[in-house]
């Protein structure tokens, strides 16, 4: 067990949760480069203008010491289903199995985090993650201290 500080910030990424794309290619004459998809980079650039805001508020600044990641993801119900299976599912007792998978939504997440939150994702020793099933998408993060 990790033996936590304090929490940093806590923030919420309203909107529906985005994975983190593998890089693209393009031919460009005779050079091949590579580059993130729109998508992608939309959604990091939102994770990184709330977390900005959030540190603001918070009056902090860049953690150099190690810290531990709480995200929970919320993602939308499909709308065919059924009552009693919407139902299930805001009570927790269904769980999303589609994507987006967790670990990329994680991955995207922390990556618009580096230089805002922490100096750089390896400074991540702790990450827990949870995806669950809302009628409001999102992505809830709380960033904590970790003692070396």
């Amino acid at each position: 067990m990790l033996n936590i500080l304090e929490l940093i910030v806590g923030f919420t990424v309203d909107g529906v949760p985005v994975g983190k794309a593998r890089p693209r290619f393009a031919r460009r004459g005779n050079f091949v480069t590579a580059y993130t998809p729109a998508k992608t980079k939309t959604y990091e650039e939102q994770v990184s203008l709330v977390s900005r805001i959030a540190m603001k508020t918070a009056n902090k600044t860049i953690c150099p010491s190690p810290v531990q990641i709480n995200m929970e993801i919320f993602v939308p119900i499909p709308k065919s289903w059924s009552k009693i299976k919407r139902t299930r599912a805001l009570n927790g007792e269904e769980y999303p199995t589609t994507k987006p998978d967790a670990d990329n939504v994680a991955k995207g997440v922390l990556d618009a985090l580096n230089g805002i939150v922490f100096e750089d994702d390896k400074q991540v020793v702790g990450l827990f993650i949870v995806k669950r099933y809302s009628d409001r998408p999102r992505v809830d993060v709380r960033v904590y201290e970790v003692a070396e």
